[in-house]
């Protein structure tokens, strides 16, 4: 495994890293400063500071350094070179703060053990987190003008700029942790490592389809996504919800109940949608399905599509989401020997590390 860590200045990169190194086995990887590309952006004193506002925090930073050193770590004159040597020993668990471009990136992505994560905070308060850090190693610190211009060089410089890398992350970090014993409790609780990021499970693959399939439901009240999995895990259909062939998109007005002001489960008996999982079993047809199968749908079943889905003879039913007839569904599957559960992958996109928030 190779995770690649980007930021913003004084997000705290290199501090995540070391957590990696300190909790995780990672060993450092490095690029020469000759070999990265200048990115138009000088370094500042606390660029790689985790806290901010105390010199006590300023001082465990220090401390962590000397820890660093006595980390195994390499440094490379190319990224081919770095990407060559984690090819060797793919097994073993590799960190590198020194992803400067997209270029470089796509160079480790040709491998399929490679993760990008970014760091960030709001800009005040790296900004701060700058001048503590330059107050305990006795440089000067920015004015807050200065510090907000060389961030937006930083990251949106038309040539060298890094938000375009940044957007590029699967875990996006937002740093606001007041105490380094405080990120390091978060990311304890985020497993960064967890491979499930690299490489789906099957519960994450076939939910990640689902939640494609519903990207092409037109329904007004809830856009829905189902895929129907055989024996040996191949996928024998999908579905989403709306209205049947022949009638308009519920969009367009096609099904007046979805397009009224009911709340939810009101007026089911009125509705001309067909449900996904229903669209699913269709697609099927009753003949393909054998025991063992699976139906994975990004929304808990209904109590109708729950009959149904027993009537066919499915063996299991995995969720991502609520509904509003959870305990009516989980009585009717648990009377027909259905196991039924809820399956929530690890987080990507941004997350909150101080309230491990997803948004």
């Amino acid at each position: 495994m190779l995770i690649g860590i980007c930021g913003s200045i004084c997000s705290g990169k290199k501090t995540v890293a070391q957590y990696l190194v300190e909790h995780h086995g990672f060993k450092r990887l490095h690029l020469r400063s000759d070999s990265k590309g200048a990115n138009g952006v000088r370094s500042s004193p606390t660029e790689e500071a985790a806290v901010s506002d105390s010199a006590a925090q300023g001082s465990n930073s220090s401390k962590s350094l000397v820890v660093r050193g006595r980390h195994e770590s390499h440094t490379f004159d190319t990224a081919e070179a770095l990407l060559d040597f984690v090819t060797l020993s793919w097994r073993s668990r590799f960190v590198t703060t020194d992803v400067p471009t997209e270029k470089v990136l796509d160079v480790f992505l040709r491998r399929p053990f490679v993760m990008l994560i970014s760091t960030d905070a709001p800009l005040l308060v790296r900004w701060r987190r700058h001048t503590a850090r330059a107050e305990a190693v006795g440089a000067g610190a920015l004015s807050l003008e200065d510090f907000a211009a060389e961030n937006d060089t930083h990251l949106y410089c038309p040539q060298r700029g890094l938000q375009p890398l940044i957007s590029r992350a699967t875990v996006r970090l937002l740093n606001t942790s007041p105490s380094l014993a405080h990120l390091y409790a978060t990311l304890g609780k985020l497993d960064i490592p967890n491979p499930e990021r690299l490489r789906p499970g099957w519960d994450t693959y076939f939910m990640s389809l689902a939640s494609l399939a519903a990207h092409r439901s037109n329904c007004m009240k809830r856009r829905v996504g189902c895929v129907l999995v055989g024996e040996g895990k191949r996928v024998l259909s999908t579905g989403y919800n709306g209205t049947p062939r022949g009638l308009r998109n519920c969009a367009d007005g096609g099904c007046p109940r979805c397009n009224s002001g009911n709340s939810s489960g009101v007026g089911l008996s009125t509705c001309l949608c067909i449900h996904a999982e229903e669209n699913a079993l269709l697609e099927a047809g009753r003949e393909r399905i054998r025991g063992g199968s699976v139906l994975y749908c990004d929304t808990c079943p209904c109590l109708t599509c729950s009959i149904k889905i027993c009537q066919v003879g499915i063996s299991e039913v995995v969720y991502a989401h609520g509904y509003s007839m959870d305990t009516e569904t989980a009585a009717v599957f648990r009377q027909a020997g259905v196991k039924l559960r809820q399956f929530t992958p690890p987080p990507n996109g941004l997350i909150h590390l101080e309230n491990m928030e997803l948004y």
